[in-house]
């Protein structure tokens, strides 16, 4: 039987663009399915914030930030926690990862056009010994036209693919299947979906139009994780991580349904580490929505207070930006699904940064002037849109308005005012000084030592009761799905796995589909930045491997 192609690639997210490029200009034709229409071509990728983990760059160099492949090691490997018998080619794509990201990583991005903010962000804290979790110093950097402003270059690659005859380009076509013709697996078979024209990220018919069947020498599996699936999350919950909860927010569209990793499994593919998983605490409800369940997560600086459901602060180091997971775990052990924020109108101001592309125009957009307006005053254009008509949001000028307000957003009235006082004016008293015994307060001065923190990141500290930095506002924060950690075992050559730890014969995996590299690069937990990344350094290995295995 004849091939329709070289390769097929099953997801046309950022890791199969990635490993389409790759294959297309050494020459290979490549066969890129997806089942949504070409109008959501980038997938996940298209509405990130476009942050990229870097190391010893000229953009940290700049701000004077020492960083080191020594230092980041160290923190990726306090951070991720392999403990696991599979955790042996996680841990070995991890140590090559940081490499590429102290090596070539920020120049092969920049020769395709890339460009960078010039202010690094400090993801992941951390906020426990020097060998715990979290980020030493600043390593999050944006992307110059965010999401966006990542996909373009690899979909720039692939559509010169297509124009020279190497790559065909099938959306509508949802895979069901793959088999395996003398022991390699080299059909993919599935439905076409009836046309839409639905937008990006918006559900799309799943009404079947008819089905498919394609042969390749070689098929790369692109297609994401199992975020927009509520009860696979909660399917794989682990119980580390406590009771999962009754209502989550969605914070990738409906389609990223984990399907095509049950479909790879079932062809013999090993799926390792599925308790590991990446999702937020600061999700708010998308006021403007484009898939079911949108939530959007609030990118804050470390001031404002965060108490649970009860009006109780959160525990050292659980402050805003410094241990996801440490908090998630937390919040599921309350015994309810949400937190608060409380702050004030000049912290918002400084320090409210709404995740995606679509909620930072002038960043996407590439707009310098309305960039440079983030260092003066005012609250961001999407953040204001928020605080005017997002359910979450409470903005009062009395304390005994904001409580009895956060109280009418519950099922029943949880916060005691008078001890959310005691709480509030017990931190404001740390303020007077230069030296306190409050870790928060101290984070904050830290992080204003930074000089990125301290221009666009950091408010100046102050009490949250003075009138003049308010009004007050509290926001209701919920758990946001976001990414799988775990997926299907590779070798270094993003060959799939078997059961015995052989190579399935034919088959890839690149991107979240993979864990972002091994069936889990993250270990237990991520130090951001290191999702599109991984898409990247995952897909450009399948695609160049998959070349040279079909050469």
């Amino acid at each position: 039987m004849a091939y329709d192609a070289d390769v097929i690639v099953i997801g046309a997210g950022l890791a199969g663009l990635a490993a389409t490029a790759e294959l297309a200009e050494a020459g290979r034709s490549v066969i890129l399915l997806d089942q949504e229409p070409e109008q959501s071509l980038g997938g996940q990728a298209h509405w990130s914030f476009g942050g990229l983990f870097l190391v010893d760059s000229p953009e940290q160099r700049r701000l004077r930030i020492r960083d080191s492949r020594e230092l980041a090691w160290q923190d990726w490997l306090g951070t991720a926690g392999f403990d696991r018998e599979e955790d042996h080619w996680p841990r070995r794509w991890a140590e090559a990862y940081v490499d590429f990201a102290a090596g070539e990583k920020r120049s092969w991005l920049r020769a395709q056009g890339l460009r960078l903010f010039p202010v690094v962000g400090w993801a992941e804290r951390g906020g426990y010994d020097a060998r715990g979790h979290g980020n030493s110093v600043p390593r999050f950097h944006i992307t110059w036209g965010t999401g966006p402003g990542v996909v373009a270059p690899f979909e720039r690659r692939v559509r010169a693919g297509v124009a020279r005859g190497r790559v065909g380009l099938l959306f509508r076509h949802r895979v069901t299947g793959l088999s395996r013709t003398a022991g390699a697996v080299d059909t993919v078979s599935g439905e076409i979906l009836e046309p839409s024209d639905a937008e990006r990220g918006t559900p799309s018919s799943r009404e079947v139009a008819g089905a498919f069947e394609l042969r390749a020498q070689a098929v790369i599996v692109t297609s994401g994780g199992i975020g927009g699936n509520h009860e696979l999350v909660r399917a794989n919950w682990p119980a580390r991580l406590g009771t999962p909860p009754e209502t989550m927010l969605s914070g990738v569209p409906a389609h990223v349904d984990g399907a095509m990793l049950g479909i790879a499994e079932a062809a013999g593919g090993r799926l390792i580490n599925r308790d590991r998983m990446w999702h937020y605490t600061e999700g708010i409800q998308n006021w403007n929505p484009i898939w079911p369940r949108h939530g959007i997560r609030i990118l804050s600086g470390p001031s404002p207070l965060w108490f649970d459901a009860r009006g109780r602060r959160l525990p050292v180091p659980l402050f805003p930006g410094f241990d996801t997971l440490g908090t998630l775990e937390h919040v599921m052990h309350t015994g309810h699904d949400h937190t608060w924020f409380v702050l004030t109108r000049r912290i918002v101001e400084r320090e409210f940064t709404l995740s995606g592309s679509e909620q930072n125009p002038d960043l996407t957009g590439k707009r310098v002037r309305e960039v440079l307006g983030r260092a003066g005053g005012g609250a961001p254009g999407p953040v204001q849109a928020f605080l005017d008509q997002g359910a979450d949001f409470v903005v009062e000028r009395s304390l005994s308005g904001l409580v009895r307000r956060m109280n009418e957003l519950t099922e029943e009235p949880l916060i005691d005012e008078a001890e959310l006082y005691r709480e509030i004016t017990a931190r404001d008293r740390e303020v007077a000084n230069a030296y306190t015994k409050d870790l928060q307060m101290t984070a904050v001065r830290g992080a204003r030592r930074y000089l990125g923190d301290r221009l666009i990141r950091t408010a100046a500290p102050h009490r949250l009761l003075d009138p003049k930095a308010g009004p007050l506002i509290a926001v209701r924060l919920r758990i946001l799905t976001r990414k799988t950690l775990g997926g299907l075992e590779t070798d270094l050559s993003s060959r799939v796995l078997t059961a015995g730890g052989d190579p399935l014969p034919g088959v890839y995996a690149a991107g979240e589909a993979a864990g972002f590299g091994g069936g889990g690069v993250h270990g237990y937990r991520s130090l951001e930045g290191t999702f599109l990344g991984g898409c990247l350094f995952s897909g450009r290995a399948a695609g160049r491997a998959a070349a040279n295995a079909v050469g």
